[in-house]
């Protein structure tokens, strides 16, 4: 089961998402903008979770990039290794894409988008110190 997760568009929002995550003690996930697989692609958000996980290490958290339905995308984000995959193709696409992702091991394939909790498109250039306070509070609505 994901955690709540919150929209991410850049490291700063995914650090601070993190790091409020952290403060709260909760498993999170970290969800990309739609279709963000398409458009910045699989490797753009691996080396944003690369970057990210030093700052909170120990915080729990899943990565979910969502690809539309785009099967080009998603096979490429399950081929490097992406932790969660947003694909809303074709149900016979989706089937050969979760065995590709079942034979990867370690990727998880939705056929639909999480739920958000919170996205911080709106807050797009926002310091860190501002975006941890928006996760922290949003977090704390949560059960």
């Amino acid at each position: 089961m994901l955690g709540p997760a919150i929209v991410i568009h850049n490291l700063d929002h995914a650090v601070a998402a993190l790091r409020a995550a952290s403060e709260r003690n909760r498993r999170i996930a970290l969800l990309s903008a739609s279709d963000a697989g398409v458009y910045v692609g699989a490797r753009w958000f691996c080396a944003m979770r690369e970057r990210a996980r030093p700052h909170t290490s120990q915080t729990e958290s899943d990565w979910v990039l969502d690809c539309g339905y785009d099967a080009g995308a998603a096979q490429a984000a399950i081929s490097i290794g992406i932790p969660g995959v947003v694909f809303n193709g074709p149900t016979d696409v989706a089937i050969r894409l979760r065995e590709i992702a079942r034979v990867q091991g370690g990727v998880r394939l939705f056929c639909e988008r999480p739920p958000a909790l919170l996205d911080l498109g709106a807050d797009f250039f926002a310091g860190r110190d501002l975006l941890t306070k928006r996760c922290t509070d949003a977090l704390a609505t949560f059960c």
